[in-house]
């Protein structure tokens, strides 16, 4: 709905790492938020993913049988309400299955990856929850569950973010075979290829580029323009798989009409992930510069991509997928240093780590700030003040 190392992930990873910052206006008063805690569903941790301009935020969440700190239903919180469980592809056959949500777009409808109650029939592990169950592309509208088509031959998919238009950018398997693919992902078998399912049932496809093999988007604006990942099976990450052996060769945008342009690199041709676009066509994510490490870039179609830093003393930076900056050019995200991870924000050149912007008696440690709407409010997820880990919502306070 995840430093300079590894690749974008929704899902809880502490080393998730994908580094960035960025340096735009002149400085800026600090700003201040106060902090809610969004609560789980009857468990004990939660995780926010993403949020619209209304305040209403999704992500993931714990039911009373989901205790190992990583297994979780889809849930969106309204502002005032308690949350509102999602459920799952697997409905009452499978009460252990799990699903996880992003968005939501203005009109509530959410996206979400969602097992199902089938095994996958080649093992497979797209939804990475580790059951093997078939993971599909979903979304969640007026309080129904829909699976999203696949591509011809394909059994597992993913929906990563939706727009105001009800377009929901992630990927489908194709029904392409690909021995190399379990080099990185010891349980895949078949190649994925970006896409955008439509209001109407019309999925868009997103091709690699020429010479790759498979390809996925993380984040789509309202002009229908998407952003992700282009490579072979062989050295590419999907999303929510960690592997440190992947390269991630090409940072891809596709125009709306599904033509890729590659956003080029730092200076090395081995990583370059994009993780988030807004309606002006600013792209944020994290490439390998000449030297082997992963920096934080800004990308604008005049500029090109430049190298934006990262904070003093960190030792990785992230970007998660993919709702990272808003219209206004702020940009959120987390850096880990020798107190652990702390959630940031990148605003008119200023890198604010969001703990010295709450009150200092609120007990709260924020980790990893997820996504950020147009009023400034923030969504992550970090320590509350009980020890649980909860996901949060900020809300910039009035001076």
């Amino acid at each position: 709905m995840k430093s300079g190392m590894l690749l974008v992930c929704s899902r809880p990873v502490l080393p998730a790492l994908l580094t960035m910052t960025v340096a735009l206006c002149a400085q800026a008063e600090d700003p201040r938020y106060a902090v809610t805690d969004l609560g789980a569903l009857g468990g004990g941790y939660s995780y926010a993913y993403g949020i619209n301009n209304a305040g209403v935020v999704a992500g993931g969440a714990a039911t009373a049988n989901q205790t190992d700190g990583f297994s979780q239903t889809a849930v969106l919180w309204y502002p005032g309400l308690p949350p509102l469980n999602l459920g799952t592809l697997g409905g009452a056959e499978c009460p252990a299955c799990n699903s996880e949500a992003g968005g939501p777009n203005a009109a509530g409808v959410s996206a979400l990856l969602s097992e199902t109650a089938e095994s996958d029939p080649k093992n497979e592990d797209v939804c990475t929850f580790g059951t093997h169950k078939q993971c599909l592309a979903a979304i969640w509208k007026n309080g129904t569950l829909t699976a999203l088509p696949l591509l011809s031959g394909g059994n597992n998919s993913q929906a990563l973010w939706i727009n105001n238009h009800g377009e929901v950018a992630g990927f489908s398997e194709t029904g392409v075979q690909d021995l190399t693919c379990a080099s990185l992902n010891p349980y895949q078998r078949f190649q994925i290829e970006g896409v955008v399912w439509e209001p109407g049932g019309r999925m868009r496809e997103l091709r690699p580029l020429p010479g790759d093999a498979i390809s996925f988007a993380l984040g789509i604006n309202e002009k229908g323009q998407s952003v992700g990942v282009s490579g072979l099976c062989s050295n590419t990450n999907f999303p929510l798989y960690i592997n440190p052996g992947a390269s991630e060769p090409h940072g891809v945008l596709w125009d709306e009409d599904g033509t890729p342009f590659d956003l080029g690199t730092l200076g090395s041709a081995t990583f370059t992930v994009p993780a988030a676009i807004n309606n002006q066509g600013e792209v944020v994510g994290a490439s390998k510069i000449a030297d082997g490490t992963v920096h934080p870039f800004y990308w604008t179609r005049e500029r090109g991509m430049q190298d934006l830093g990262e904070p003093e003393g960190a030792l990785a930076t992230g970007i998660p997928c993919c709702h990272t900056i808003n219209n206004r050019g702020e940009i959120v995200g987390f850096s880990l240093g020798a107190n652990g991870p702390h959630a940031y924000l990148w605003k008119h050149g200023q890198i604010i780590d969001l703990n010295s912007a709450i009150p200092a008696d609120s007990g709260w440690t924020l980790m990893f700030s997820e996504s950020i709407n147009d009023r400034g409010q923030i969504a992550g997820w970090g320590v509350n003040p009980g020890g649980a880990i909860h996901g949060f919502l900020l809300t910039p306070m009035e001076e």
